[in-house]
């Protein structure tokens, strides 16, 4: 007889399939069910948007964990991808400086974070603020 893991299916790159949900429950799930490294990325990521915005709001919607604001939208997410966890900033474009990550669509820029590979947490601080007070997309 086979055992049924526990453990969320890893979809492409790696990415948790954790049902969508609202809340930090689902979030936190997502985040404990990424990969290997990622998943100390994602609770320092995760760590940064609240002590920036104390009063974010989460979700995790298309296998992935959505911060927004109240009644406005969502301004953020990330993903996992094979070698690096994408943060989407979706009026990225608006921000200053931009974020470093084109994308296909005209407002969204990303920021993809690599294994030992460190960021700007003060930069990334700074972009989670501005795109705070943005209009949030709304999905």
């Amino acid at each position: 007889m086979s055992k049924q893991s526990t453990q969320p299916r890893l979809l492409a790159g790696g990415n948790p399939q954790i049902p969508k949900g609202f809340g930090d429950a689902p979030v936190q799930a997502y985040i404990a069910a990424m990969p290997g490294w990622k998943s100390d990325v994602g609770r320092h990521i995760d760590a940064l948007i609240v002590r920036t915005v104390p009063d974010v709001r989460k979700a995790v919607k298309w296998n992935s964990p959505f911060y927004g604001m109240e009644g406005d939208g969502w301004f953020l997410s990330l993903h996992c991808m094979t070698k690096y966890v994408k943060v989407a900033f979706f009026r990225g474009a608006s921000l200053q400086p931009v974020p470093p990550g084109p994308s296909k669509q005209q407002n969204v820029r990303y920021l993809d974070i690599y294994e030992n590979s460190p960021f700007d947490e003060a930069q990334f601080e700074a972009w989670v603020k501005q795109a705070s007070q943005l209009p949030g997309e709304h999905m």
